[in-house]
């Protein structure tokens, strides 16, 4: 049956184009840690074997391919260094150092204050109360959330006619059910903690002070881009292991905002009016019944 766009519907989607300026003021990536209580996660690096159960435990949570994690494949997949992808939120990668073998897994690392979060002209990306940074339907594919985040996380789904943005929320759904992360759960040798981000602050410093030897002095995450509620302990310097140690400590959204006021308006009125005009024709059919009604 041909819709028919609802002269109601289009102008209401054309009225959120032209009031962009209120999306821009009422941006939710300026989050403050200080009047929450963020959860989040501490990895602590030398307590990982690389056994990848954590990257099969959130492809099972997540209904992404189940990868194939056996002794075999992994001598394999440890040759290339690899980044999260659209089907796998998280990875674990093999870096040979001078402590010897170095297992490092990689997610998104929910920034305090994300900066794709401020990115987001239409808050489909969401900062929550509780600190996991999440995405939702209402995404337009503006794909400014990839270019703001300094760790390269969001992905977008090139390939399909409906894309998405992907990444880990860490297990938000399973946190609401009272749940920890799926990843923690999976893990046998308490390499992956999970719990209320001033708390895994607290529990990394008593490691580092109560073993030396084990650890270098520093929590990579607690003030990096404004701190983050994922958190690393490691027995070898940042540098070595594929982490970024020159982003500095200012948030982020102080930078996405400055370049979302340089951007020419048209690259973004044009995606939200595109929405506008999806938007109507796909409740063309529910207004027509309406204003029969009517």
């Amino acid at each position: 049956m041909k819709k028919i766009i609802s002269r109601r519907e289009f102008l209401k989607y054309l009225g959120s184009v032209l009031t962009l300026e209120t999306i821009f003021m009422k941006s939710e990536g300026w989050s403050n840690e200080e009047k929450k209580e963020f959860y989040g996660l501490l990895v602590d690096i030398t307590k990982c074997i690389g056994c990848r159960r954590c990257e099969r435990a959130c492809a099972e949570a997540n209904g992404l391919p189940i990868p194939d994690i056996s002794e075999e494949k992994n001598k394999e997949v440890f040759k290339t260094l690899r980044d999260t992808s659209t089907i796998q939120y998280t990875v674990i990668n093999k870096y040979e150092t001078e402590k010897g073998t170095v297992y490092v897994s990689r997610r998104c690392m929910h920034c305090n204050q994300p900066g794709c979060v401020a990115a987001c002209l239409v808050k489909a990306m969401r900062k929550r109360e509780t600190g996991q940074v999440t995405w939702d339907l209402n995404c337009i594919g503006c794909r400014l959330c990839m270019i703001s985040c300094p760790f390269s996380i969001p992905k977008f789904e090139y390939e399909k006619a409906i894309p998405k943005i992907q990444k880990c929320d860490l297990c938000f759904d399973r946190f609401n059910k009272g749940l920890i992360p799926a990843c923690v759960e999976a893990c046998l040798t308490g390499a992956l903690t999970f719990g209320k981000r001033r708390e895994l602050i607290e529990e990394a410093k008593r490691r580092i002070k109560s073993d030396p030897d084990r650890y270098i002095p520093y929590i990579y995450g607690e003030y990096e881009v404004g701190g983050t509620c994922v958190l690393y302990l490691s027995s070898v310097p940042f540098e070595q292991i594929g982490f970024n140690t020159q982003l500095g400590y200012e948030p982020y959204p102080k930078y996405t905002t400055g370049f979302l006021y340089a951007v020419p308006f048209i690259f973004i009125l044009w995606p939200l009016a595109m929405l506008g005009f999806r938007k109507a024709v796909e409740g063309g059919k529910k207004y027509r019944e309406e204003e029969k009604k009517d």
